[in-house]
């Protein structure tokens, strides 16, 4: 591992071209192909997600494109799904020992909306100084993230930070080539009340537990649901990059996703834990953090899972201070008297 390396703000441009030429290319696949064709599962598992015909698109220009753009001039390790072992080290012949900064990247996060044309997905990447095995979500300087749009969709967002630095976002149209600023806005909102909050439990195996821990933070929180009325209402984003956005943009004030936790439930009842949040997945909190959304753990510190495509997740995050004091207490307090606390 080396210490002389570039500042990390010349790394931005040269990830927003890779990010745009990823999906551009997406898109096209989109356009040409049928729903079913992109809906295939590919024959070459990895150890994370699943892979799907669609991700192929994005993972092929990959390599190619890091390649290209950075590892010229510094080498790195790229950190993704669909790379055998996780992890590839660039340029070849380069060694990890060598490289000055570990770039870890979900090509497309939320692949099952984008292939059945239903929501937008992200292509994500996060980037830190190569500190070997122990670097860290907490570890990435520079954060850049773009919305893979939908076929009849014609805007699209892509933000980025820098730690320190704040985060900037801009909206482009596909039709015309404009960008236009975009401004990040978490709510100001005090409470989840008439706001968008939930859970996330997007596939099945701990549905039935991650609802009632849903449940009985609302209900302590809010209090019963009146007749006729809802005091707050759920989008289960099947994107943890997506949910950052919503977060982000002032649409969500309340994420959790605490998949993680409910393995002991599902042991005791002879089940295993399906698929996790991973670490490429929250590679741009930090853009949240910069933005002014409250990202923790559910311990309520900071994310500091490894930099690879294995380590399992349970994160919150709030709008901002004020809807973490309403939440968080409650959320630690239901995890400990359903026995799934990490503290």
């Amino acid at each position: 591992m080396t210490d002389s390396r570039r500042d990390v703000t010349d790394l931005l441009d040269p990830i927003r071209r890779i990010h745009e030429r990823v999906r551009d290319a997406v898109v096209r696949a989109s356009e040409q192909s049928e729903v079913d064709q992109l809906a295939e599962i590919s024959d070459d598992e990895s150890e994370g997600d699943t892979i799907y015909a669609i991700d192929r698109v994005s993972e092929e220009l990959l390599v190619q494109l890091f390649a290209e753009e950075l590892a010229r001039t510094e080498p790195l390790v790229l950190i993704a799904e669909g790379i055998e072992g996780g992890k590839l080290v660039l340029p070849g012949g380069a060694t990890e020992d060598d490289a000055v900064w570990r770039v870890i990247v979900d090509p497309i996060d939320g692949t099952r909306g984008l292939m059945y044309q239903k929501r937008s997905a992200w292509v994500l990447t996060g980037v830190a100084p190569n500190r070997g095995e122990e670097t860290n979500l907490q570890d990435i300087e520079l954060a850049v993230q773009t919305e893979i749009p939908l076929v009849k969709q014609h805007l699209c967002d892509e933000l980025w930070a820098i730690r320190g630095k704040g985060s900037q976002a801009e909206r482009f149209d596909r039709l015309t080539q404009e960008r236009k600023p975009l401004a990040l806005r978490p709510s100001r909102a005090t409470t989840i009340r008439h706001g968008f909050a939930m859970v996330a439990r997007f596939f099945p195996g701990a549905r039935e537990e991650l609802a009632a821990i849903d449940e009985a933070i609302i209900r302590d929180v809010l209090g019963p649901v009146e007749r006729g009325k809802t005091h707050c209402f759920e989008d289960q984003y099947l994107s943890s990059g997506g949910q950052l956005y919503e977060l982000m943009m002032g649409h969500d004030r309340f994420v959790a996703d605490l998949r993680p936790l409910t393995e002991k439930v599902l042991n005791r009842a002879g089940l295993v834990l399906g698929i996790c949040c991973h670490p490429y997945d929250l590679c741009t909190e930090l853009i949240a953090r910069e933005a002014g959304v409250v990202v923790t753990d559910v311990s309520g510190g900071p994310l500091r899972a490894p930099l690879n495509v294995e380590a399992d997740i349970a994160w919150a995050g709030y709008a901002n201070d004020a809807i973490r004091r309403e939440i968080e207490p409650v959320l630690r307090r239901v995890l400990k008297e359903r026995g799934l606390s990490s503290d």
